[in-house]
């Protein structure tokens, strides 16, 4: 199948009332999606697998999906929870519990089956939809969930969505939404310990309908989504694809070969990635065979993207290339089009249009040009704040001299002279050995360059003698011969000083990883405590 065939007449009136409709200081997307739909009915809006739905189809859909959440008694301001691998069906139910004034917390199926037992009894959820791997993983906490469970595939113990849908023909009251209203609760991906839920506001979403120079968006846009819906790293580019009337191609799972496959059956021209999945499409042995020549823009984000990587990346694959910087929780984004910016691939760029961003220091004073600290940022999009926690709420806030509010970053940075942030570490994963402060993504660099590391993480150990020290996990690149642990660690011991040297080295398999790619240091704390119990790391500087 071809999507790219689907070239449906555009109502004019319709497309009139679209170009009204968006220039209000407020509007929802479902409001928009509906008003595509009745511009162009019979353009794809969506495709999965061998299954695709039109605008018109969709529409009808999620307007069955919004009458059925009202029948079942949910009202403006409920919570509505799903559970599930991107699906027809899964865009269907985010865009009718919207439409029935109910927010969305789309669960990530990766989480724990304890995590999400605790998510929806965080979010207070009316109804939880799920598909059979999702309804498996629940067996063992099943009967502690109290939302009501409607079934996405026939795989999944609870009322099939066929059967639980109502009639066409009936009515849908449709409700009144206040732009401080939550749009949805996006959960923490957990790396931290118990996640929160994040409370993103309508205004919010309203404003990510149309992301900062968002080349290929439009009725043209074929973007394909590779990353889980339940990741805000993919609603980045899912709401300005449907909003703008363009075709979203879901993959249910990330597989390398086949996002090429995709990409030139559909002739994509827009995808989101995050940096892991840039690396693992790139090493697709007959990656330059693809004809991915319709590709306008390519975007990155959630996870720290090497320099090296990126100039891979303009260099192989055709179109451009640009990557954000910023939260779930808001406040101040960066956006650095690498492909305008050669000579600053190593930063994440500068604040976009209308976003304030600064560095602080621990007593929260600003701090000047190359002078390292917390970035801390706001915008006119920023989240409400964690859903029942007050006090991460306020952990996660920092005010300026004039009282304004700034979400904290927790991540440490430097601003150079022309503006652009260059990352230097979370401030949870800084290293303090013998009171100084020791960043581990000037250690993982310094692995990277070898030739046979393909990734690279590195960790504090409890030191006896300093403290803290560092310890590194490192992947091997595929093909090349077998990494010498004591070797590799020797030789990047070289080229570190003295209170940097790595005390131990681990060569492993895979790097744990977020279902978007974050990579999950508290794993490799445990894995290293689980090998090593309390004792101490071998001091840096032996």
């Amino acid at each position: 199948m071809n999507t790219t065939a689907t070239n449906a007449a555009v109502d004019t009136s319709a497309e009139a009332a679209i170009a009204e409709y968006v220039t209000r200081p407020f509007g929802t997307f479902a409001d928009l999606v509906r008003l595509q739909a009745r511009a162009v009915p019979n353009k794809t809006a969506v495709v999965c697998g061998e299954h695709s739905i039109t605008y018109a189809d969709l529409d009808r859909l999620a307007d069955r999906v919004a009458i059925g959440l009202q029948r079942d008694g949910v009202r403006p301001r409920d919570t509505v929870a799903i559970c599930a691998q991107s699906s027809i069906a899964y865009v269907a139910i985010f865009i009718g519990t919207l439409r029935s004034g109910a927010a969305i917390s789309p669960l990530a199926p990766s989480a724990t089956a304890q995590q999400l037992l605790a998510m929806l009894a965080d979010s207070g959820a009316t109804h939880l939809f799920a598909d059979g791997e999702t309804s498996r993983h629940l067996a063992p906490v099943a009967e502690a969930i109290h939302a009501r469970r409607v079934a996405l595939d026939d795989e999944a113990d609870s009322m099939p969505l066929l059967a639980w849908l109502p009639a066409h023909g009936d009515d849908l009251a449709e409700p009144e939404i206040a732009p401080d209203q939550a749009f949805n609760i996006i959960y923490s991906s957990g790396t931290t310990g118990t996640p929160k839920g994040i409370v993103q506001p309508y205004a919010m979403r309203w404003r990510h309908n149309w992301p900062a120079n968002p080349p290929g968006y439009g009725r043209d846009a074929f973007t394909l989504l590779s990353t889980p819906l339940s990741s805000n790293t993919t609603l980045t580019s899912f709401l300005p694809t449907l909003a703008g009337g363009g075709t979203t191609v879901l993959m249910a799972r990330f597989d390398a070969r086949e996002f090429l496959v995709l990409s030139e059956r559909h002739r994509v021209n827009v995808a989101m990635l995050v940096p892991v999945q840039y690396r693992r499409i790139l090493a697709v042995p007959d990656f330059d065979r693809f004809d991915l020549s319709a590709y306008q823009m390519k975007f990155a984000t959630s996870a720290p993207f090497p320099a090296e990587l990126k100039a891979e990346v303009l260099r192989r694959w055709p179109g451009g290339l640009i990557e954000y910087y910023g939260m779930t929780e808001g406040g101040g984004s960066c956006q650095l089009n690498a492909h305008e910016h050669p000579d600053k691939l190593h930063t994440v760029g500068r604040p976009i249009d209308g976003h304030e961003m600064h560095v602080i220091d621990g007593d929260g004073r600003l701090l000047g040009p190359g002078q390292p600290g917390e970035v801390v940022g706001r915008s006119a999009s920023m989240m409400n704040g964690y859903h029942n926690q007050p006090d991460k709420t306020a952990e996660a806030e920092w005010y300026d001299q004039q009282g304004r509010r700034f979400i904290r970053t927790g991540d440490i940075a430097t601003v150079d002279k022309d503006g652009f942030f260059t990352l230097i570490g979370r401030r949870k994963d800084m290293i303090i050995s013998g009171g100084i402060n020791i960043y581990p993504i000037d250690l993982e660099a310094v692995l990277l360059a070898d030739p046979a590391v393909a990734e690279a993480a590195v960790i504090g150990a409890p030191s006896a003698e300093w403290g803290e020290t560092p310890v590194a996990f490192v992947t091997q690149q595929a093909g090349a011969g077998p990494i010498d642990p004591e070797e590799l660690r020797r030789s990047a011991n070289a080229r570190l000083g003295k209170m940097q040297r790595v005390s131990a080295l681990v060569v492993i398999d895979e790097l744990p990883r977020s279902a978007i790619g974050k990579v999950l240091k508290r794993e490799l704390q445990d894995r290293w405590s689980a090998a090593h119990g309390k004792d101490p790391a071998t001091s840096p500087a032996a």
